[in-house]
């Protein structure tokens, strides 16, 4: 094990991580699912079924011929009732597929093991697999692997930090799916040949750190790095400096600094898939908030609302004044609980007011507090005031492109002020000029 000493900025936050020690539950089979055609970074994909269609489980329901893109499959058996226009939270209309269950939960035909001899066969199998980032960025696994230069890179850094409170999932993946997460680490070394490799995890999980640890103790080129429990020390340009002293400059991807980044709950689902074939059609989820009677970790087929896996767990509908999918930090707040859950969710969270509600925001004081936790040493308050004033060059100047959007600087503003929000509306802005 090595004991990382390399640290950037950034904040210390109540971990409030009630279901780690909970073992994930399998949640039942629900009647409808709605499957929407953008789970990714990228392009959404086509619908390739029709209503009336009967199709198993495993069965693509949505593909796309872009290489941005990742496949989607039916999560269980049943027949096709509906495709509607969705609207994402993030404002995308698409397509979206609703299946009706059956009781027979049938697997598609397709569903066997992939066949792999060499990188090419390996790269085919990660983008039928239908995998993309399950830490919550959603990017589609197959891209990433596919890093035109190989003779770059020379390092993976799995993503085991999960710095956000509350969250458990990944902890969980790495307590009950030990084996995976190793034996998949080192299929991506031989196929990609990458020569070390190095699981990051935050201090505040001994349990996972040891069992890792031991696990690994006879493979040379993978070392678990204990990691100071440092919000947002999982973001992944700050890991890849925390394990392994690497910078990404502005306008490099983190490939191009020999590294590739994997989140652990990624990396043990594609081990399972190699093994059995079975797509991406469910995930698990930490589900938590003050409004949960009965925090805890479910494994919840994809598609299935909101509503369904906060009543499993037994939540204060009445009083809750939102739904995050995701963490209190980075999460994105949904405008209905009949929304599905999508491949990239790693939790939900049912707030109440007390909770939810933000303070009235105040004038800036030019303390300066957003400048000292900013990890990517970013001014905060200059760019917001940039944004306000629509000065695209002062966004450009002070690098508004390199905000991971952690929400550090808005969480230690006194004056209670949007700068995270504003900020990713200068990227939008700047983005839009191009």
């Amino acid at each position: 094990m090595i004991n990382s000493k390399r640290q950037t900025k950034g904040i210390f936050l109540k971990h409030l991580k009630n279901t780690q020690e909970q073992k994930t539950i399998k949640m039942p089979l629900p009647s409808l699912l709605t499957i929407p055609m953008l789970q990714h970074m990228g392009t959404p994909c086509e619908v390739i079924v029709k209503v009336g269609d009967y199709v198993k489980t495993g069965d693509k329901v949505g593909d796309s011929e872009e290489m941005f893109s990742a496949p989607i499959h039916a999560p269980a058996s049943g027949k096709i009732i509906a495709i509607d226009d969705y609207t994402s939270v993030g404002g995308v209309i698409t397509k979206c597929v609703v299946i009706q269950t059956d009781s027979k939960q049938e697997l598609s035909s397709q569903i066997t093991p992939p066949v792999i001899h060499n990188k090419e066969d390996f790269l085919k199998a990660v983008r039928e697999s239908g995998l993309v980032g399950l830490g919550g960025a959603g990017f589609p696994a197959h891209v990433k692997l596919s890093y035109p230069d190989t003779d770059k890179l020379d390092t993976l850094v799995i993503n085991a930090a999960e710095c956000e409170p509350y969250i458990t999932s990944d902890y969980r993946e790495m307590m009950e799916n030990t084996k995976d997460i190793i034996e998949c680490m080192k299929v991506v070394q031989k196929y990609l040949n990458i020569k070390n490799a190095y699981i990051g995890i935050e201090d505040n999980k001994p349990e996972a750190i040891k069992i890792l640890d031991d696990k690994t103790s006879h493979e040379q080129a993978i070392n678990v790095v204990k990691l100071k429990s440092k919000y947002p020390q999982g973001a992944e340009k700050v890991i890849i400096y925390t394990a392994t002293g690497r910078v990404v400059q502005d306008g490099q991807l983190p490939a191009d600094c020999g590294v590739i980044v994997m989140n652990v709950s990624s990396i043990a689902f594609l081990a399972r898939y190699i093994k059995t074939g079975v797509p991406l059609v469910s995930r698990r989820l930490t589900v938590d908030g003050d409004c949960v009677k009965k925090p805890q970790n479910v494994e919840v087929l994809i598609g299935t609302s909101l509503k369904e896996v906060l009543d499993f767990c037994d939540y204060d509908e009445q009083n809750t004044k939102m739904i995050l999918m995701g963490g209190p930090m980075m999460g994105v707040a949904n405008y209905s609980s009949k929304a599905p859950v999508i491949k990239n969710n790693n939790a939900i969270l049912a707030l109440s007011e007390r909770q939810a509600i933000q303070p009235p925001t105040t004038a800036c004081i030019k303390c300066s507090k957003c400048v000292y936790v900013c990890p990517v040493n970013l001014m905060p308050l200059v760019l917001e005031k940039a944004h306000d004033s629509k000065n695209l060059d002062e966004l450009k100047n002070y690098s508004a492109n390199l905000c991971i959007n952690c929400g550090c600087c808005s969480y230690i503003c006194p004056a209670k002020r949007n700068l995270a929000q504003k900020i990713q509306l200068g990227k939008a802005m700047l983005k839009n000029t191009q």
